[in-house]
């Protein structure tokens, strides 16, 4: 009889290969190049000059002119000015808190044949830029408060979705010089816009009508020109508002990093706002200086000056040695020096240093705490949702500012007091940072 020979073994059926995640989900490996970062820094010229001038200069006047109207004077007490503007930036930052990351989050999961990030920074553009518009046309404080709170909803759609492309484009070894270009851009764009609408574009319509134009002509090359990775709609996670509300807490137990980098862009931005958004008014009733206008001019281009430096010398600095932390703390300490400075030396000369130390801080802390922030982010699929948090930490701060300012001027015991609080709350910030573990 023939032996039947065994059968041959099977060999075993291997695991499915995973499939590999899509462009849209992928770390980017490929560096950009110059055109990529001219247009983004371009853009963001035109986000800051849309967003800083009417904070330091359009909407402060429009104030002062209908608190004059009401109570029949040319001189409203600055205090009444302040705390009204404080109120309308407290409102909008209340809006800016919510729209940061629900808007990241819906980019996150947009499925759009032009990319997840293109259709938000469209449509952030265009809010932004009508409702500058008509609230150039305000003249009662309601109205002024509702179209400002608008502007800074699209202000915060358009940001949110345009710091996510850094993180969906750019790799990790060109990220603080790419991040440079939103820091740089703030300081040119913060004294350009004052600039315009005193020299060229004078009267409130005007101002805020050249702002909303340079906006929309600066922001639309990145938007058309630079491309955007499609996601697939099986990649897309779930739309529904149980998973955008859970999405918005990330546990700080389970990503450390996550949250240190968080609580330390708040502390350092809430220092930062209140050693500058009352310059103007130190100047001119803490120094009673008789040319507080023009000398607050000159801070500003000091100012701009080293945030430019520090900015794109430090951000090309940290991809070289590839090192974020050191230079994050470094930055927070400098401002908190700087508002020493200004508490225990009030004098012009010495505010002149201040501003120098300041914008080589801020300028520092700009560009590498923006790369630091997308290398802790917890989840390739929410960069924008997670970078909407992180983004919370820079408006907000400055909503919020003005009212903070005001009454630890007026009622804990000058501006002394108020640069005293700015620099805790630098050092609290550099002992943040120095928290963070996963990143050199």
């Amino acid at each position: 009889m023939t032996a039947i020979p065994p059968a041959a073994s099977t060999p075993p059926t291997p695991p499915p290969t995973p499939p590999a995640p899509p462009h849209a989900l992928a770390e980017p490996t490929r560096r950009v190049g110059g055109r990529w970062v001219a247009l983004f820094g371009a853009a963001w010229l035109g986000i800051w000059m849309a967003q800083l001038t009417p904070v330091q200069l359009l909407l402060p006047l429009q104030i002062d002119q209908r608190l004059a109207a009401e109570a029949g004077s040319t001189t409203p007490a600055w205090t009444d000015s302040v705390v009204a503007f404080g109120v309308i930036s407290a409102i909008a930052g209340v809006f800016a808190l919510i729209a940061f990351p629900v808007t990241g989050a819906l980019s996150d999961r947009t499925t759009s044949r032009f990319g997840r990030r293109r259709p938000w920074i469209a449509g952030g553009t265009l809010l932004f830029a009508a409702s500058l518009l008509l609230l150039g046309l305000q003249t009662e404080l309601l109205g002024i408060g509702v179209f400002w709170t608008l502007a800074i909803i699209g202000f915060c759609i358009l940001s949110s979705a345009l710091t996510a492309a850094i993180s969906d484009q750019v790799p990790v070894d060109q990220r603080g010089l790419v991040s440079a270009f939103i820091s740089a851009p703030q300081a040119v764009g913060l004294i350009l816009g004052v600039l315009l609408a005193t020299l060229l574009f004078t009267g409130q319509l005007l101002g805020y009508a050249a702002m909303a134009v340079l906006l929309v002509l600066l922001v639309a090359p990145f938007c058309l020109f630079v491309p955007d990775a499609r996601l697939h709609p099986g990649q897309r996670p779930p739309l529904t508002l149980r998973a955008l509300v859970e999405g918005m807490w990330v546990s700080p137990r389970e990503h450390p990093d996550f949250g240190f980098t968080l609580l330390s862009r708040i502390l350092v931005n809430i220092g930062n706002a209140l050693g500058t958004t009352l310059l103007l008014y130190f100047l001119m009733f803490g120094l009673n200086d008789p040319n507080a206008e023009d000398d607050l001019l000159v801070l500003i281009v000091i100012y701009t000056i080293f945030v430019v430096l520090a900015s794109v010398v430090a951000g090309a600095l940290s991809d070289r040695l590839r090192r974020r932390r050191v230079f994050v703390l470094a930055a927070a300490v400098l401002q908190a020096l700087a508002a020493l400075l200004l508490a225990f030396v009030p004098e012009l000369t010495a505010t002149m240093i201040g501003a120098a130390l300041l914008g080589l801080g801020y300028g520092c802390f700009l560009s590498v705490d923006q790369a630091l922030a997308t290398q802790v982010l917890p989840d390739p699929a929410s960069r924008g949702k997670d970078l909407g948090i992180m983004n919370i930490a820079t408006a907000v701060p400055q909503a919020v500012a003005p009212l903070a300012g005001a009454a630890i001027v007026t009622l804990l015991g000058g501006f002394p007091m108020l640069f005293l609080v700015s620099a805790l709350f630098g050092f609290a910030g550099a002992l943040a940072v120095s928290r963070v573990r996963s990143v050199r």
